[in-house]
Parts: structure tokens; sequence; C-alpha cells
């Protein structure tokens, strides 16, 4: 592990200690590439604008016809939180904004696989839809937007995923209208909108349309902003990147959540938990209330999910909430299961390769049997952060009559553009691959399982080609060493309350400590004693066994620990430099 310091611009501390920022703060934001404080302004009035989504002004009129003319309108999602939250806010939305016929279909991830396919089509037209909107999902659904359109219905393609390739060429679907930042054609700056983004946007679009048409006016005009926590619960949970338009679509959602204005479902997800919304961060909705959402896609069904974050009975909501915890907590020990084997397989693989180098391989593909297809890309990530190498991990498919193929997902390091790989992958080997899409640093595929191997050793050759011994080498981006007087309760909790998350990493500060003394705890994590600068400190190391020299350089994130009553910093440490 190389633990490598942030720079900050000198210029760009100063602007933003000028302007009125904590110094801590203007240090932090800085080194992210903050420049000015005009870019920390989280007021609405400061998001790009709609109409610079390529999409949104037609979008707007045909949403604007159908609710007119009373025409059945039917959403379809995605099974991860992302498109979840999506599809409530599309919901949520059109029903403010007019629409009395609203419905959702969201496909199985075992039975139907992702996005919008033949099949689906065929169940939305049989709900007597006329219009058929995607959203989190759509952009590569090339046959089952022709088959929606050839059973008469309208398809308006709402998504934020990479177009389809083929034979290198980008391939859009024959949609009425596609909104998708990626799309060819669009300056909108934000390319790392989530799917829940753009629908919100969307719907932005086709308030400014009616308003037009004289339904309302800018006085009496429905609120949109009340679906703002479930933009940014969705936001940070698909781990999109936070970049300056994406933090302030989250902060609105904070800000909101924290006041008590959240949907029943969201509060008690919140509740079911074990966090507080008052207190909300984005650290919550990546890894406590994310997760549960995720879970009933991964494993059930997501319609408890989306029900969850439509409902405002307090009482069902609470049920849902409650049924959500107990899917995850399964997903979780099926996922430790998977996780030990998928470890031992990994480790197996740590030995000299064909290149002649020791260590992992430039990639790593793992399947067995026994795993469960919900919680691949899960145990796909947790490998890649082990082992720092893209990671595909494989199961077998449970759909009726596909029982050969295999459903995989895969996580990816910087350097590695995962989609693109499987592009070249398929370019190669003809037929390996059946189905494959997604971004640079997650992907999914699938694959015949008796091309399993062939699929392997491919992905590790495009892995040799493009990954250098720098890319290799795990590193850890930190703000440095942490000044004494920053050591305080208060300033963890100013520091929570910012909006951090994927590019713009949560403060990680590194120097040397000294070891007083250390000791295991729960058998699996090492709690320390720090002298830092001169003054004590408690630390733990969650997951961490190993003892740590007496003198030892860490990096490490600030906390606050409570003990009746008296809260006191401490160190979460993130990785050790020996």
């Amino acid at each position: 592990m190389k633990i490598i310091v942030r720079e900050a611009p000198p210029r760009s501390v100063w602007a933003l200690q000028q302007a009125g920022v904590h110094p801590l703060l203007a240090q932090l934001y800085a080194a992210r590439g903050v420049r000015t404080a005009d870019e920390l302004d989280d007021g609405l009035a400061r998001l790009l604008p709609p109409a610079s989504m390529k999409g949104t002004a037609e979008a707007a009129v045909l949403l604007a016809d159908a609710i007119a003319a009373n025409r059945k309108i039917c959403v379809v999602a995605d099974y991860d939180c992302d498109g979840a939250t999506a599809c409530a806010v599309a919901l949520r939305g059109l029903r403010l904004l007019g629409a009395t016929q609203v419905g959702y279909i969201v496909p199985d991830r075992v039975v139907d696989g992702y996005g919008l396919t033949a099949s689906i089509a065929e169940r939305v037209k049989a709900t007597g839809a006329d219009l058929l909107v995607t959203v989190d999902n759509g952009i590569a659904s090339i046959d089952g937007v022709a088959r929606a359109r050839a059973l008469g219905m309208q398809v308006l393609v709402t998504d934020h995923h990479l177009p389809a390739l083929k034979d290198g060429a980008i391939v859009l679907p024959d949609a009425d209208v596609i909104v998708n930042p990626n799309q060819p054609g669009c300056t909108f700056e934000s390319k790392a909108m989530a799917g829940v983004g753009v629908m919100f946007y969307v719907l932005l679009a086709l308030r400014a349309e009616l308003r037009k048409r004289g339904m309302f006016d800018s006085a009496n005009q429905p609120k949109l902003d009340v679906l703002l926590p479930l933009v940014a619960l969705g936001t940070v949970a698909d781990v999109v990147k936070l970049d300056t338009n994406n933090r302030r679509l989250v902060a609105q959602g904070l800000k909101r959540i924290r006041s008590g204005a959240l949907p029943a479902g969201l509060a008690a997800l919140f509740t079911a938990a074990g966090r507080v919304a008052a207190v909300a961060t984005s650290f919550d909705f990546g890894f406590a209330v994310g997760p549960r959402i995720n879970a009933a896609g991964r494993l059930s069904d997501m319609t408890l999910g989306i029900e969850c974050l439509l409902t405002d009975d307090a009482g069902r909501a609470g049920e849902l909430a409650k049924t959500l915890d107990g899917i995850n907590r399964e997903r979780r020990d099926i996922e430790a299961g998977m996780r030990e084997q998928a470890q031992l397989a990994a480790d197996a693989m740590i030995d000299e390769d064909a290149h002649g180098e020791y260590g992992p391989p430039p990639a790593i593909a793992i399947f067995d049997p026994d795993f469960h297809e919900g919680v691949v890309g899960i145990v796909a990530s947790r490998i890649k952060d082990k082992l720092h190498r893209p990671t595909f991990v494989f199961a077998a498919s449970q759909a009726p009559g596909k029982e050969h193929e295999l459903k995989g997902s895969g996580r990816s390091i910087a350097g590695f553009h995962l989609r693109d790989a499987l592009d070249l992958v398929a370019k190669r080997h003809p037929g390996v691959l059946l189905r494959f899409g997604g971004h640079a640093m997650a992907a999914g595929c699938t694959i015949a399982e008796e091309h399993f191997e062939v699929f392997e050793q491919a992905l590790q050759q495009v892995a040799h080609e493009w990954l250098d011994a720098a890319t290799l080498l795990r590193r850890l981006d930190t703000d440095g060493p942490l000044a004494p007087e920053y050591r305080r309760a208060d300033l963890v909790d100013t520091l929570h309350k910012e909006v951090w998350g994927q590019g713009f990493a949560a403060p990680t500060f590194s120097e040397e400590v000294e070891v007083i003394s250390q000791r295991l705890v729960g058998e699996k994590h090492l709690s320390l004693k720090l002298k830092h600068q001169g003054q004590p400190v408690d630390g733990i190391w969650f997951g961490h066994t190993e003892s740590l020299p007496a003198r030892v350089k860490l990096a490490f994130r600030l906390d606050a620990d409570e003990w009746q009553g008296i809260k006191r910093v401490r160190f979460l440490v993130e990785a050790a430099e020996i």
C-alpha cells in the first residue's frame, strides 16, 4: 500500500478561506478540485438547467400530451436502488403534475434479466399502457424498444448508462425520445448523473412545459423539491461521481431529510437501519439505507423496495422497511459465505503467472456453482478492494431454460475501463459474450458456462495489455497530516455533515504516529492507543488483526466516540504504510 497526499493548490485554499470557508474545509475542498466558493453553493438555482440536457424538451411535450389526453403511462424500472428511487420519483412526480393513470413494472433479476426486453414490453402492453417510460435503463434495449413501438406504444427512454455498441459503433434504440446525458450529441455538463437524477430533470422540464400551457404558474405550481430526498438516496447509492451538480442534489436532499421532510418509507428505512434521519449523512445512503433497498432486488422482488418508497402510510412503511431489513440480513449471510469461497479461489491465483510476475493475475474471474447471482456484484467489489484487480464474479443463471448460462458482475480499478474491456473481448472472441454492458468501473455480462475459461483468459490478456505496474500498485489518496487543533469532536460533526462520496472522497488523513498499545476486540478488529503529535488518542482498525510496529504511518478518518455523554475523537484506521 502506497499512501499518497493529495495536492491542495494554495491559490484555491486562499480563495476559499477569503470567502469564509473554514480553513480545514478549504484545504479539503481545494484538494478535490474546488476553486471558488461558488462551487460550494448548493442552492437549487445553481443546478444545471434541464433544457441543457438533450431530449428533455421533447420528453416534456410527450408527457404533457399524454397527461392532457389521460393516456395510461407505465414506468419500467430497474432492480437496484437507483432504479427503485427513479421509479418512485417518476410516479410521485407525474402524479403531482396531473397524471392520473400511472403504473410501473420492475423486471425480476432472475427471470427477466436487465432492462426493457421484448417480453417486458409485451407485459407493459397487457396493462393497457399507451406510453412506456424507462428509468435507469433502456439505452441499450434495442429489441425491447422496437417491440414496444411495434405494439403501438410510445416510448420515452430515461437512462444514464453508456449506449450499446455493435462492431465498435454506438447503436441507439428507436425510441420516440431519449434523455440520457451520455447519448451522442448531449452537451449536458454532468455526465455522471444517476438514473434518478435524469428522471428528476425530466420532471422539471415537464413542469416548465405545463406552465407554458397554462396549467399553473410559478406561484401555484407543484413543489418537486419534495422528491429530492429520493434523488439524493439514489445518487449516492448508485456510486456515481459526485460532481458539483450531483453534490447539490445530494445536499438538497439531505437538508430536507434532516428537517423531517422525507417520505414515510424513507423515514422507516432509517429507523430499521438504526440511523437517525435528523443527522443523516451521505454515508447513511451508501451503507445503511441503500443496501436495504438493493437487497430486495438481489434476493426477492424490488416491488417491495419501490412500494416502501411510494407509500405515505407510516404503518405500511414500517412493515415494508422491516421486511427489507430482514432480506438485507439474509443477503449479508449469503455474501459472507460467497466472499469466503471467492477469496479462497482468488488466493489460489496468487502465484507466478504466464508472464513471470508473482502476485494476483492482472484481472480476476471467479465462478462457483453455489454462488447466488443476486450477490455477485457485491462480492466482486469486495475482492476488487482486497486485491486491487479488475474482478468478475459469476453465478449460474436461475432463469428457466438458461441453466447453462453464467451471469457475471464486474468491478474495476482506476485505469481499466470495464465496459470497453468487455467490448474488446467480444471482438476477439465472437460468441463468448452473449450480453454485456455497463460503465468504466462496473459492468455485467452473460456467458455460456463452457466459455468461462476462454472469458477468464481473454479478460486477463486485455488487462495485461492495458495495466502497467504503476496502475496495479494499490494507492490511497489522503489529505496528509491532521493539525492537532482540528482533532476536535465538533469538527468531526462538521465534516460528517458535508457531502462526500464517489469522486469526492471523505477526508482521510495520514501521518506517522506512535503506537502505545494494541489489542484485538471481537477477534477481528484492532483496538489502538496512539500518540498523535504528542497527545493520546484512541484508534480502531476494523477487520484488521495483524499487530503494528511501535511507530507507523497510518491513514485514518476522524470519528467521535461517545461515552457517558462525552464525545471523544478517535481515529478510524484505513491503511498502514509499513
